[in-house]
């Protein structure tokens, strides 16, 4: 057995060298190599004691710290339009420190009307200096056809309307809700804006804190605005939105009347807001009630035929509901005032105004939450707040408990109308609803 392996072991290499061969060529390596170092041997160099030294200095500059410091990098932010933002609170987030834009904003027409399209959920970007002086400032207009373009000039600002600069484009989308409302619109993208706004044209009728439920869905339709470059500028309106919850389907549809006045109705076509606001300022606190009361300036009792609103000087004042404008300017003690008349004999009354919101002059129209002017403590005002009348028939009534009117209805002429209008948007949320439905049945 041994020689056979040892047969089949020299079948299998027929090549390998002999034993002396190798021994041969090892030897001859190592003799290669003792004559390699022999040679370096020889060439060594000298004691590295014997090489001459050279001390080189040389002067190397260190930058300029106070040029690298002060050099100019503009910095750019971008924010959200807050509920109850004032101007100041704006610039404080962006990171501006400039009075002269400040007062230029609160004082000039175009700054006026520039101020007059701050609304909550809006998109406002500004470029300004290291020290926080303003370059410019943009924010979307009203309505989402365009954008304000406030530009530094030297010692003034120039203000564009470019309405065409940005494009509107329709977005839709859907979810489930598993946690919260604002966790399932993020997983859907439904950027935080539209979320709000949302959440406050359905808060008549579902209360977001208690009655959400686990496996709830909404479907909304809503515009998005885009500059030309393509990037989003922000979000207009709510075009149609529906929401399902416990159950119970809850929609609503954007109408443009043939005034021209947009607003809310369910698909049936009724209104979901009231026909006036309580207060026509967001988040404030009322400092003097309807009831006699010392007057501060005269300093005698008289009655009270009012609300005194607490708010800062600047704070956006709200038309509580559509109307005309029947006085615009100033009157006596009221100090620079405005009237709105109202459908049923009603007219509101808004007093100690630093100064109106572009457009507003006798004969304009105004629709339920339009900004009409700014707090202030013109007239007898000891400071800056709003004073608020609700009349009926020229009779004041208390505005904290009169029984607000009804929205009005839509005719039936109106109805038609309303159903043409919005059948475009109802298909997109029934297309929503079904691919929500889908999900939710494929969902273990």
């Amino acid at each position: 057995m041994d020689n056979q392996n040892r047969e089949i072991l020299a079948d299998r290499a027929p090549d390998c060298p002999r034993q002396k061969p190798r021994i041969w060529i090892t030897a001859g390596v190592v003799a290669v190599l003792s004559l390699t170092v022999v040679a370096a041997t020889a060439v060594a160099p000298t004691s590295v004691a014997t090489i001459p030294r050279q001390a080189i200095s040389e002067s190397l500059g260190t930058p300029n710290y106070r040029i690298l410091a002060t050099e100019s990098h503009p910095f750019v932010q971008e924010d959200r339009v807050q509920r109850g933002d004032t101007l100041d609170r704006i610039f404080e987030r962006l990171g501006i420190d400039d009075p002269v834009a400040s007062r230029y904003l609160r004082t000039s027409e175009q700054g006026r009307r520039a101020l007059s399209q701050l609304r909550a959920g809006k998109r406002v970007s500004a470029t300004t200096t290291p020290s926080g002086e303003l370059i410019d400032l943009s924010l979307p207009l009203t309505g989402g056809a365009g954008y304000f373009s406030i530009t530094r000039d030297q010692d003034t600002f120039v203000i564009r309307d470019d309405d065409e600069a940005l494009t509107t484009i329709i977005e839709m989308r859907s979810g489930i809700i598993h946690h919260s409302l604002f966790g399932a619109t993020d997983a859907a993208g439904v950027p935080d804006a539209v979320t709000t706004r949302m959440a406050d044209l359905f808060g008549t009728e579902i209360d977001f804190h208690t009655d959400l439920r686990k496996g709830d869905r909404f479907s909304v339709v809503y515009e998005t605005l885009l500059q030309e470059d393509g990037r989003a500028q922000g979000v207009g309106r709510i075009l149609a939105a529906e929401f399902i919850n416990k159950g119970r389907r809850h929609s609503v549809v954007l109408y443009k009347d043939s005034e021209g006045r947009a607003d809310y109705y369910s698909d049936d076509g009724r209104s979901l807001k009231q026909a006036f606001l309580r207060s026509p300022l967001e988040f404030t606190r009322v400092t003097s009630g309807f009831s006699r009361r010392f007057h501060p300036i005269l300093k005698k009792w008289r009655q009270h035929k009012g609300v005194d609103f607490g708010a800062p000087s600047g704070a956006a004042i709200k038309a509580t509901s559509n109307g005309t404008v029947d006085f615009a300017g100033k009157k006596g003690g009221y100090g620079n005032v405005v009237i709105l008349r109202h459908r049923d004999k009603v007219t509101t009354l808004y007093a100690h105004m630093r100064g109106f919101a572009s457009g507003i002059r006798k004969g304009a129209a105004v629709s339920q939450g339009d900004i009409i002017g700014y707090v202030g403590q013109t007239g007898w005002a000891t400071g800056p707040h709003l004073h608020y009348e609700f009349r009926v028939g020229n009779v004041a009534k208390n505005p904290m408990s009169v029984v607000l009117p009804a929205a009005r209805p839509l005719t039936a002429q109106e109805l038609v109308r309303f159903k043409q209008q919005s059948a475009p948007h109802r298909t997109r949320i029934a297309l929503l609803n079904r691919r929500t439905a889908d999900k939710a049945s494929n969902t273990p």
